[in-house]
């Protein structure tokens, strides 16, 4: 359900933005007023930008950026202030196991790579907007993490998440007496389209496709609910928690995983 003008004049960044989670928070707040930036290293969200600037009734603009460095956060960052004028919001979606494997079977440059890709980005992004929420007087941040801080097949990815609840606490505390909001979602598995940009370039051989298949079933039975979800249930308490709805509401990450909190 869309809340008309529940983000107007607020500018809201999103990472991963391109696709998934990501995307559909961006088309959502945009709908419900919000500018927002896209961010994803993936070329083609220009595109997906552009289509939803032209739906509004917020605007919409992109940055190609590779949020696994700290100068790829930064740009992010500074192209917000550059097209809307500062940042109110951060959602920060950028993540997502590589390789499903039993632990002993990854490799140690393979662990080091699933730790840069789900706890760096967010970690470099909260860093570099602070300076923009403080000339505001104030914001919010919404870290997406994962009910996978326990599964199996994906420890590092697992520790990756797990290092994000950990900073979503500990940065809220910090910044509450500065009127800025930190706060997390841990989505379960969750029903999306094809990626069109792999998360394992390699592709997966044999036994990693035993391996998520192994990891599916995990994930499915877990879940009181006995599915995954989908990115609409996905996207309605990020966007709750990112409004001022939920203006009492830091420290916490809210499990959204059919009632498997991992």
């Amino acid at each position: 359900m869309i809340c008309p003008e529940r983000f107007a004049g607020k500018v809201m960044v999103i990472t991963g933005a391109a696709q998934g989670i990501g995307r559909g928070v961006a088309a959502r707040a945009c709908a419900e007023g919000a500018d927002v930036v896209l961010a994803d290293r993936a070329e083609f969200v220009s595109e997906v930008a552009g289509e939803i600037a032209a739906s509004g009734p917020g605007r919409a603009t992109s940055v190609v950026a590779d949020l696994e460095t700290y100068e790829g956060a930064m740009a992010v960052m500074n192209a917000a202030q550059e097209a809307f004028g500062g940042i109110d919001i951060l959602i920060t979606c950028v993540g997502g196991a590589i390789r499903m494997r039993p632990y002993g079977a990854f490799e140690p440059d393979q662990i080091a790579a699933e730790i840069q890709r789900s706890l760096m980005p967010t970690l470099w992004v909260c860093h570099a907007v602070l300076p923009a929420l403080r000339s505001r007087g104030g914001g919010v941040i919404v870290n997406v993490s994962s009910n996978a801080t326990r599964g199996i097949h994906r420890v590092p990815y697992s520790a990756a998440k797990g290092g994000v609840n950990a900073l979503t606490a500990s940065l809220a505390m910090e910044l509450a007496e500065e009127n800025i909001r930190v706060v997390a979602t841990a989505p379960g598995g969750t029903e999306a389209p094809p990626r069109r940009v792999p998360r394992n370039a390699d592709g997966d051989n044999e036994a990693e496709k035993a391996w998520m298949a192994e990891a599916v079933d995990q994930v499915v039975g877990s879940t009181m609910m006995k599915r995954y979800g989908t990115i609409e249930e996905q996207v309605a308490p990020i966007l709750f928690l990112a409004s001022e709805e939920a203006g009492y509401i830091t420290a916490s990450t809210l499990v959204v995983a059919g009632g498997d909190t991992g």
